[in-house]
């Protein structure tokens, strides 16, 4: 249940990067995204040294639609790992923290002209092309800025890792990509490589998330790699990029068991070898796109328990200042997360409650039928591995201010993102004249 620098200290509390998660919440409040900067690094060099070390022409890059600050952003480049953006918002972050812009990549399956031009006016490092519209308007739009991008032509390999529908990306029935089995991703090769104001650096593939071994990867492989094979015949030309996209999966709970990262990296690696060697074709360069891997387990959000209610024989609801706006994800997927009473973390777990967020929607559930000590109101719940997509799809449902986000590491806890305040709901509120009461007044007359 504990991982990274979680430990239980002498008051029986839990502590995340040597800072007391009961203080915690007490100083920044609740919800409190919490993360562990250790842990997050020690990610991104697993990463690292699975992928980079030995293979210094492959790249690691980090999916920051997973979880993205500008200071998520400056730990990424001190980590020498790329960042992986999906719209103007996070290209917007990046360049706004200092990121490097020849180490971004650009994703989306309907990118706009406007992000287009960004990308293009900051010279990133690659954009990974989506479909026949994208790869026209690029072009004609780096011609009238004489420039030639960096592209990825991204394929959807027919591939599906046993996931959750939702997040299953490389299947042939898919909104991502073009399709390998219908000749289509033949086709955008073959026009890409005659346009004159893009540069076909490589191929992209993606299969899904929550992938837990290579074997998923390997058939990505199998299938990517005989496709180079076939390129190099029809085409003439030989890929010298492969992207595999990301999905590296984590532990949500006990019975999540995922292979350590450095052993999925020597798997993958030694399978585009063989296949390189047996298919006659150069190796190419692997670049892998981990982003809950890296920053998932690395999360924890703390929360303050209200209101209990006991229907007897039924279920026990224990309810917290928190919820959907801030988790969606067991209400969006299904996910199951495993969870800690902060201030009673040594004490013997002894009744089975479901966790209910405060919103007003009866999916409103973060965890269903949890076993943990006897919980009371004013309790600091501690919901684990909420790195990933919690604050990056949090919302003001309900009009609830978002939670902030503190990065805490040899117990020092540094604020990453403010809490909002009421005042940010209201901000881009605009009142028409003809309702103010003066107006109406004149109206009604």
């Amino acid at each position: 249940m504990l991982h990274g620098t979680m430990k239980i200290n002498s008051k029986g509390h839990l502590e995340i990067g040597g800072c007391d998660t009961v203080i915690l919440a007490k100083k920044f409040g609740t919800p409190l995204y919490v993360i562990d900067e250790e842990l997050l690094r020690q990610n991104c060099r697993a990463f690292y040294n699975g992928f980079k070390k030995d293979y210094p022409g492959n790249e690691v890059i980090y999916a920051s639609k997973a979880f993205m600050t500008m200071a998520i952003c400056k730990i990424i480049e001190e980590e020498n790992l790329g960042l992986d953006v999906v719209s103007g918002g996070e290209l917007y972050t990046a360049l706004k923290a200092g990121f490097p812009a020849e180490k971004i990549y650009f994703h989306g399956n309907n990118k706009s002209k406007e992000e287009l031009i960004m990308a293009l006016e900051n010279n990133i490092g690659r954009i990974i092309v989506d479909n026949w519209y994208e790869l026209n308007m690029l072009n004609d739009l780096a011609k009238k800025m004489n420039k030639v991008p960096n592209i990825y032509i991204r394929v959807s390999p027919g591939v599906e890792a046993h996931t959750h529908q939702y997040v299953k990306t490389g299947q042939i029935d898919s909104k991502f990509g073009f399709p390998l089995f219908n000749g289509d991703a033949m086709r955008a090769i073959e026009y890409a490589l005659t346009l004159e104001n893009v540069n076909l650096a490589g191929l992209h593939s993606h299969i899904g998330s929550q992938i837990f071994d290579a074997e998923s990867y390997k058939a990505e492989i199998e299938i990517m790699m005989n496709f180079l094979k076939l390129v190099k015949e029809f085409l003439g030309w030989e890929v010298g990029e492969l992207d595999l996209g990301g999905g590296f999966g984590i532990a949500y709970v006990d019975e999540d068991d995922p292979q350590p990262i450095e052993q999925i990296a020597h798997e993958i690696m030694q399978a585009v070898k063989e296949y390189s060697v047996a298919l006659n074709i150069k190796m190419p360069n692997i670049i892998v796109e981990p982003g809950r891997s890296i920053i998932g387990n690395a999360g924890t959000t703390l929360y303050t328990v209200g209101a209990i209610k006991d229907i007897p024989g039924v279920r026990k609801y224990v309810a917290v200042d928190g919820g959907m706006s801030d988790n969606i994800r067991t209400a969006l997927y299904g996910a199951k997360y495993d969870a800690i009473v902060a201030n009673k973390a040594k004490n013997i777990t002894s009744e089975k409650v479901s966790i209910a967020g405060k919103l007003c929607e009866s999916g409103d559930m973060l965890i269903w039928d949890i076993t943990l000590p006897i919980i009371e109101e004013g309790d600091i719940l501690a919901v684990l591995c909420t790195g990933a997509y919690n604050y990056s799809m949090a919302s003001n449902y309900n009009r609830l201010p978002r939670p902030a986000a503190v990065l805490v590491s040899n117990g020092q806890a540094d604020i990453i993102v403010a809490r909002e305040t009421y005042e940010d709901l209201i901000r881009n509120d605009i009142i028409p004249e003809r309702l103010t009461n003066e107006k109406r007044k004149i109206a009604n007359y």
